[in-house]
């Protein structure tokens, strides 16, 4: 550390260094491959650049994919549609409709849709909006790429 009045204090940090081997089977999940599809799937999301960014990672695994910036444009999007809509993702904190009224309308259009609700908010706004994450499926964001495909893989997978 070194100290000199009028210019400040400095410190030095000196490491090891240090060479470190994953062990095997560690980090597998971002190595694997990611898990694909061909369904198609209604994501509603307000944050502009969430969207872009969930449309490009699903249309990469093969996914169709919808989009709409809240319920009202999610509801004219699924109208319109002359084919099914398999998964609906969607934010839970959304501009416009709660996302429970969205789920009820969609699944009203479709019966089989199954649903994937997304947050970046704590469990105390989520149980505000009826959303209680182990009764749901959930997804925390930020996510890994693979932890999204994987997740939708599973639930469209179960009878």
């Amino acid at each position: 550390m070194e100290s000199r009045i009028g210019s400040g204090t400095s410190f030095h940090l000196y490491f090891p260094v240090a060479v470190v081997r994953p062990e095997e089977g560690q980090h597998a999940d971002l190595m694997a491959e990611p898990a694909r599809g061909t369904e198609t799937i209604l994501v509603v999301e307000d944050e502009q650049s969430v969207r872009s960014l969930t449309r490009l990672i699903l249309e990469k695994a093969g996914y169709r994919v919808l989009v709409a910036s809240d319920g009202l444009e999610a509801l004219r999007v699924a109208a319109e549609i002359k084919s099914s809509i398999h998964l609906l993702l969607t934010d839970v904190v959304l501009p416009r409709m709660s996302s429970s009224e969205i789920v009820e309308q969609i699944k009203a259009l479709f019966p089989g849709v199954r649903v994937l609700y997304m947050s970046g908010y704590t469990d105390d706004v989520l149980l505000r909006h009826k959303i209680k994450t182990g009764q749901v499926n959930f997804l925390q964001k930020p996510f890994e790429p693979n932890a999204l495909l994987a997740k939708i893989r599973e639930i469209l997978d179960r009878s």
